[in-house]
């Protein structure tokens, strides 16, 4: 996925700074800060209660933050809300539909509830092709299947063609193929819209996003792009399969500069193959395995990173202990 640079004198999309919310004696939000160029897709990670949802509501200013500020597109929520509501497009975690109303007439709502300017068919014609919903257009809500329905809050968000996105566990109930045609239609709005995307699901960020912002109790532990912050050099677990000998094995972990861990089951159940699991000091490690391998002439049939990047990060930080 291509970022475009931040264009020089302009403002990002989102500038979040000191943000603070307490619910009671419950600190949800401890001063987080962020930002967000334009024309990026960012992972808003953390924990189930870690303040995703409570930050989402300040961005689109349907609450207040107790301190901090936060600008969309150089506009401040708190003293311009009506302007910034017509830079942002929200998609909310319990997606607030009207199962008895059709699609169609459901996005024609929308249009008129947001007070929409212009004609109202093309905003609807432009927000049903982006999302694919031209073959269940008419039929209602209710008799959509997950999928559907959350296209159709999607493309709820998209009528007055914001500048940014906010989606809140966009593809949280949907079944394995849902999921797959919901992410890939957030890759398609990426490629002209900024993308903020909550999730507690690593692979959904993976897949997604190139740059990660990452809360826990309510506090940033983490912010910038998914290699920079996944990928650096440290302990990482591999399952690695030769076809060979026990000896010619652990040969090969000793010359890479890896430490056994222990046997493993045959890849396969191949009786010609030994596999074990090792300990790398990161990417680089990995890619010693392969070069010494080869050197020796030795038959990879599996060398597969377990546990790392960003799960081995998510896992440290949140307090899960080493992955």
């Amino acid at each position: 996925m291509m970022i475009p640079d931040q264009v020089e004198g302009v403002p990002p999309v989102v500038e979040v700074r000191g943000l603070t919310k307490a619910y009671g004696s419950v600190e949800a939000l401890r001063g987080i800060d962020f930002s967000i160029p334009s024309g990026e897709v960012v992972g808003f990670l953390g924990p189930n209660g870690a303040g995703k949802t409570t930050a989402i509501k300040i961005l689109t200013g349907f609450l207040a933050a107790d301190s901090g500020s936060v600008r969309i597109c150089g506009l401040d929520v708190e003293t311009h809300p009506l302007e910034v509501k017509t830079k942002v497009g929200y998609l909310p975690e319990n997606n607030p539909l009207y199962l008895d109303m059709r699609v169609g007439d459901y996005l024609a709502f929308a249009w008129k509830a947001r007070g929409g300017e212009g004609a109202a068919s093309e905003a609807l014609d432009r927000a049903v092709v982006q999302t694919g919903l031209q073959q269940v257009f008419h039929r209602f809500l209710g008799e959509c299947s997950k999928g559907f329905r959350q296209r159709a809050g999607i493309a709820q968000a998209l009528l007055h063609d914001p500048e940014l996105l906010l989606l809140d566990e966009p593809t949280n109930g949907l079944d394995p193929l849902q999921v797959v045609e919901i992410r890939n239609l957030i890759l398609e709005l990426g490629r002209t819209k900024t993308v903020l995307l909550t999730t507690h699901v690593l692979s959904e960020v993976e897949a997604l996003a190139e740059k990660v912002v990452l809360i826990h109790e309510g506090r940033k532990v983490a912010d910038g792009s998914l290699d920079s912050i996944a990928g650096g050099e440290g302990p990482l677990q591999v399952h690695l399969g030769i076809r060979g000998t026990k000896e010619e094995l652990k040969g090969l972990v000793e010359q890479a500069g890896a430490a056994w861990v222990s046997s493993r089951p045959r890849p396969f159940g191949d009786e010609g193959c030994c596999a074990c699991s090792a300990e790398v000091s990161g990417p680089s490690g990995i890619e010693e395995l392969a070069s010494q391998a080869a050197a020796l002439k030795l038959s990879l049939v599996e060398l597969a990173p377990q546990g790392g990047g960003l799960e081995a990060l998510f896992r440290k930080l949140a307090g899960g202990g080493p992955a």
